[in-house]
């Protein structure tokens, strides 16, 4: 019996699987995260309301509008276009939401 050479195809093998990488990530099929994706859009306090007192709050808006997306409160930042996120809680719990009309 001879023996066979796998260096040929261990090499086709990592070829393929680079080429495989490069092709997924050129058409946006293969998102390498950056840390900045992971950043903390803004910190945000809960103003617990009591019926008969009052609560102050200021009149300048947050730079940042919300919206009900599948049940989760999705935060979009109006200064940088294309920065959004899901408001999570102290505990990375994301802050659900559901429609109601009234």
């Amino acid at each position: 019996m001879s023996e066979r050479d796998f260096r040929p195809l261990i090499a086709t093998a990592i070829a393929s699987m680079l080429g495989t990488v490069a092709i997924l990530s050129y058409y946006g099929y293969l998102h390498m995260a950056k840390p900045s994706d992971a950043l903390l859009l803004a910190e945000y306090t809960m103003l617990k309301t009591i019926p008969g007192e009052d609560y102050k709050a200021s009149l300048k808006p947050a730079e940042q509008i919300a919206q009900c997306m599948d049940g989760i409160v999705v935060l979009f930042d109006t200064k940088q276009k294309g920065l959004s996120g899901v408001l999570v809680d102290d505990k990375k719990r994301a802050v659900r939401c559901e429609f109601s009309a009234q």
